[in-house]
């Protein structure tokens, strides 16, 4: 989750929210590509998650870093989080690492990006004993065994999650997943993107299904972090329906934040707890904790950070629906989302795709894809066979951007288009990588999840 935003001035009119959200239409030439990615942090000699104080722990992690040129950032006494260039490390509430990478051109670069990353945590973590595991969901841990980060946005979204769904504390301590980040030209840009974002989203969540123990055990799912994430918050959640509905454009989007019940309004280096209360409220001199507080454009800027649909609008579209993984993986899943909409023609594809399935239809299918996955029955297919077309058309997109790398010899090819063919190959197989952690806690594990941590650390 986000470090506190610094944006503008004080908010004169709702006008400025639209322009705020506007303003991060750009040429082009000018699209950047950004993936954030989390993963569980543990003891080696314990298997169970770091707390931040202690050796191993989470600050050491952090301070341990440094010696790569991250600057730390700080909340009061604590280091919560570094930063370097564009990119950023940041804390979720159980201690997840996650990198917010930089705003790179192309895939290649994305994922030389991630190839440092895991050099140099891999160091720091083998320094300390620790371990890291790229998994959707803790496979073996209770919420009791995840330590507090220090961060105050935390503390509130703790005190406030249980009053609105059943699973906001198993989000926040106990999930990890991979997220792409990338631009628009224009507000008809933003909507087609969007819309296609949101439906095809339920696609996505099959392909990267990598959820499905919880507390040892078989969970019943092959993305139970997409299953968690139907009762965190549906206020602040979902498939966003009133997207696809005519004239949907920027303000709309303000008009839904605008009533999005806020968590925090940052201060002088403190969060103030106003959860529940909306923006509008805000706006209106209607929060008496924030009596001759006048709003700021960067209030709107953080309040934009905690609305969490599958695919999200702030000043980039941000795709949410995808599980943590192993290494190897992250740099597929910016390379399905930027096949499918960066180049026009397959934008336009994926929207021919999907333009007329009813809100009905994509509900059903956010709904089935958390269980099922690949198997989900939809329009007398599945999403295995959907997700083939998906995928022929961000192969297309991919070829058409042709941005290659001369210097690769890898698996992935000189194009950008070879970082979608584990993805090809998984749908040929017609499993996903939970079935693969199932058939291997069955048959080679014999039911010891301990095995999970030991061979795929690091993966």
């Amino acid at each position: 989750m986000s470090i506190p935003q610094s944006a503008g001035g004080p908010i004169q009119s709702r006008d400025d929210l639209v322009h705020y959200i506007a303003g991060g239409a750009k040429p082009r030439a000018q699209w950047r590509i950004g993936t954030e990615h989390e993963k569980f942090v543990y003891d080696l000699k314990t298997y169970k998650p770091l707390a931040y104080a202690g050796q191993p722990g989470i600050r050491a992690m952090l301070e341990g870093m440094q010696r790569f040129g991250w600057q730390p950032v700080m909340e009061g006494d604590h280091i919560i989080g570094l930063s370097q260039n564009d990119a950023s490390i940041s804390l979720e509430p159980g201690g997840q690492f996650e990198l917010a990478g930089a705003p790179l051109k192309s895939l290649h670069q994305t994922c030389a990006e991630v190839n440092t990353h895991q050099s140099q945590i891999r160091e720091v973590a083998g320094e300390l004993g620790a371990g890291v595991l790229g998994i959707g969901f803790a496979p073996t841990w209770r919420l009791a065994d995840f330590d507090q980060m220090p961060k105050g946005r935390y503390a509130i979204m703790r005190n406030y999650m249980p009053k609105v769904g059943g699973y906001g504390l198993e989000m926040m301590f106990r999930t990890c997943t991979v997220q792409v980040n990338l631009d628009f030209g224009s507000e008809a840009d933003m909507v087609k993107k969007l819309r296609v974002a949101l439906a095809l989203q339920p696609v996505a969540t099959a392909l990267f299904a990598n959820s499905p123990f919880r507390e040892g055990r078989p969970n019943g799912f092959l993305s139970y972090r997409s299953q968690v994430w139907t009762d965190v918050d549906n206020a602040r959640a979902g498939m966003l329906p009133f997207v696809f509905e005519d004239g949907f454009g920027f303000e709309r989007y303000v008009d839904y934040a605008l009533d999005v019940p806020m968590y925090f309004i940052y201060r002088d280096g403190r969060y103030i707890d106003v959860a529940g209360r909306s923006f509008r409220d805000l706006l209106a001199g209607g929060i008496p904790e924030l009596k001759g507080v006048v709003p700021q454009v960067s209030d709107w800027a953080d309040h934009l950070t905690t609305i969490f649909p599958e695919a999200r609008l702030k000043r980039i579209i941000e795709m949410r629906g995808a599980d943590g993984g192993t290494w190897r993986r992250v740099c597929m899943l910016p390379a399905l989302w930027v096949g499918l909409l960066y180049d026009g023609a397959a934008l336009d594809a994926a929207w021919d795709l999907v333009q007329d399935w009813t809100a009905e239809e994509r509900e059903a299918l956010r709904a089935a894809v958390p269980a099922l996955a690949l198997k989900t029955p939809f329009r007398g297919r599945t999403v295995r066979d959907l997700a083939r077309d998906v995928l022929d058309i961000a192969q297309t997109g991919l070829r058409a951007r042709a941005k290659e790398d001369s210097t690769r010899e890898d698996a992935s090819g000189t194009t950008e288009e070879g970082f979608l063919q584990p993805l090809v190959d998984l749908v040929e197989r017609g499993g996903t990588r939970a079935d693969e952690l199932l058939r291997k806690w069955r048959e080679e594990w014999k039911g010891d999840l301990s095995r999970l941590f030991t061979e795929y650390n690091f993966l």
